[in-house]
């Protein structure tokens, strides 16, 4: 049984049924029940159309689960007969359910999950352990969120940076659990890419590939982050990389620029640099300029400011950063890396001692741990 087949044709089953006239939550649970039934035979009664049996399967499910429910019978009226069976329909309604599941009456959380649950085709189990909550939780999750979509038109125009929102939130939550996150959020990219042309769409499918790359690299043996500074580029994807250059490239091109062109564009830098010493620090700045004038976001201010003490030394980084708000999240640990390339290393240990009571995570707070315990017991030895 071939489940990533069956899991790259649930959106398309599943947005058919909603064309036809099924609500969201309805639709969803014909579906879910026919890849069950799928499962079961086709190992050894696989069909030519794949797709065709499952869309006329679930059809049968949903039309039989209305049916049994006298309450529904105003419903039973609208749908109508059922459909002859034979191929599925050539059209592609892929990106209205990705639009659908993105839809802003949902909570970003359960936009995730119910992106991931109808588009990538993942059980409730698989969700619930990626995002380490229990199964019950993430089941009520998707619920609520199928209740809120009771009714929602599908006919209307989706908001394409909301569907590119909820899909770096997937990628950026990494591994986890038996599913890998990151590269789930690339496939659904890609298929996302496949149905609409947006130079965004794109942009995002290249910041993806272009981290992704960089993955093999980013922790030690012992579990430990290891800095972009400090990775071995030779574990670096190349082929990776390349893809993602060639996606951005072809993006940019088109001369309709936007945030995550624009981040691309910085990873590529990355990318390009055969070492650390040798980054193109002034062309990065120049693309987090762009960055604050297309978000205006803190954030990525924070990030520039790292990149201007890189470009123009840590002092100017440090001017960059005293505009900022302190109480974002990792300005300490910026501050505390930009006093250190200056040489005030009692400030930079106290500094990193501080940003790791802060950090959100186990590995951030070890590694930031360990660069305070690193300077003061240099301090210790010249000292002594």
């Amino acid at each position: 049984m071939d489940e990533v087949l069956l899991r790259s044709l649930t959106p398309g089953v599943l947005a058919i049924l909603v064309r036809r006239g099924a609500d969201f939550a309805a639709a969803e649970d014909a579906v879910q029940d026919a890849l069950v039934e799928a499962l079961r035979v086709w190992a050894e009664d696989p069909p030519r159309d794949a797709k065709g049996w499952l869309v006329t399967v679930a059809w049968r499910k949903f039309l039989d689960a209305t049916r049994a429910d006298a309450a529904r019978h105003r419903r039973e009226d609208r749908v109508g007969e059922e459909p002859a069976p034979g191929p599925a329909p050539a059209v592609d309604d892929t990106l209205q359910l990705y639009f659908l599941c993105a839809h802003p009456s949902l909570t970003t959380a359960s936009a995730v999950a119910l992106t991931l649950r109808a588009v990538g085709g993942l059980t409730t189990r698989q969700i619930a352990e990626a995002y380490l909550v229990p199964e019950a939780t993430m089941a009520q999750r998707i619920s609520r969120a199928k209740r809120t979509l009771a009714g929602v038109r599908f006919d209307r125009p989706g908001d394409v940076a909301t569907v590119l929102r909820v899909l770096y939130l997937v990628f950026n939550e990494g591994y986890s659990g038996d599913v890998d996150l990151a590269a789930e959020a690339i496939r659904l990219t890609r298929q996302l890419r496949a149905s609409i042309d947006h130079p965004e769409v794109a942009g995002l499918l290249a910041l993806m590939l272009l981290h992704h790359a960089r993955r093999a690299a980013r922790t030690a043996p012992d579990g430990s982050l290891v800095p972009l500074a400090e990775q071995d580029r030779g574990r670096w994807d190349t082929a990776l990389i390349a893809e993602g250059v060639g996606i951005l490239q072809a993006a940019l091109a088109r001369d309709r620029l936007g945030e995550y062109q624009a981040q691309a564009a910085i990873a590529a830098l990355h990318a390009d640099a055969p070492a650390a010493e040798e980054t193109d620090w002034v062309q990065i700045v120049e693309w987090y300029d762009e960055l604050v004038r297309l978000t205006d976001s803190p954030v990525v201010r924070l990030n520039r400011a790292v990149a201007v003490g890189e470009a123009d030394g840590p002092r100017a980084g440090l001017a960059a950063l005293a505009a900022l708000d302190p109480s974002l999240p990792r300005h300490t640990a910026v501050a505390a890396y930009l006093h250190e390339r200056d040489g005030d290393l009692v400030t930079a240990a106290r500094l990193y001692a501080e940003a790791a009571r802060q950090a959100p995570n186990l590995a951030e707070r070890d590694h930031l741990t360990r660069r305070a315990a690193r300077l003061n017991a240099g301090r210790r030895r010249r000292d002594g």
